[in-house]
């Protein structure tokens, strides 16, 4: 995701002071490397960790909180199960539990680290909805650990609406959902398939007339999402969602 807008009364958004901004990276299978970054379910249980071991040769971590709990608590994983880490930014190393006690176990290396490289497709989405950071932090890692993807989003400070333009302003394709606009995948057809962009949801109630204006003054074409009102959250979903099936295709 890209960014969060908020008007003064949805406290996390885009004011028009607020817009928080988060960057969805989102990774097509193609450029996928085999054995280690498999994205399909049955590899070994995988968990986050910040620090990861330099190399298998004295390479242990101390693995507490959350992850810890889900750990030992949810998977009751014990001492010489093996598991995975990975940092959310491309690190992914195995090794198995070496030591449990009451505030956190001993994550072992059994090989050296590795490194995934970011794939290709990748949409920055600026959504206009009230949310706590702390939460939306929460969520990215989640969403990371369930669809087995090396690297999270990245959640970037709120912004105005007068701070999205430059973004829009870029040489890449940008779209704004509105209400009533050109279909999207009629929309699509005018434009020769991109990996990257930027997709834009205003708030409850929509933007003014006037900060949509300057959205598409500043190069971003409007796009409709149907005949059904859809909520802030599920028109970025809808729409993102969208845009990577087209991208990919």
């Amino acid at each position: 995701m890209e960014a969060l807008l908020a008007r003064p009364r949805f406290p996390h958004i885009l004011s028009r002071p607020w817009l928080k901004s988060s960057t969805l990276r989102a990774f097509s299978s193609l450029s996928t490397p085999p054995n280690y970054s498999n994205q399909s379910r049955g590899g070994l249980p995988r968990f986050f960790s910040e620090a990861l071991p330099l190399s298998k040769q004295g390479g242990v971590v101390r693995v507490q909180g959350d992850e810890f709990w889900h750990m030992t608590k949810v998977l009751r994983l014990d001492t010489k199960d093996r598991v995975e880490l990975f940092n959310g930014k491309g690190g992914l190393i195995e090794g198995c539990i070496q030591r449990i006690d009451r505030t956190g176990l001993d994550f072992v290396a059994l090989e050296d680290p590795k490194m995934v490289l970011p794939q290709t497709t990748q949409w920055h989405v600026f959504a206009a909805f009230e949310n706590r950071v702390d939460r939306l932090q929460r969520v990215i890692l989640a969403a990371a650990k369930q669809c087995q993807r090396l690297h999270e989003m990245t959640l970037k400070p709120p912004t105005t609406v007068d701070g999205l333009l430059s973004t829009v302003a870029q040489p890449k394709l940008s779209f704004v959902a509105v209400a009533e606009a050109t279909p999207v995948f009629r929309a699509l057809s005018s434009f020769t398939k991109e990996a990257s962009g930027s997709i834009i949801v205003g708030p409850e109630g929509d933007f003014t007339k006037k900060e949509l204006d300057l959205i598409i003054e500043a190069g971003a074409c409007s796009v409709g999402l149907g005949l059904h009102r859809l909520r802030v959250e599920t028109a970025t979903i809808a729409l993102l969602a969208t845009l990577m099936l087209w991208s990919d295709s």
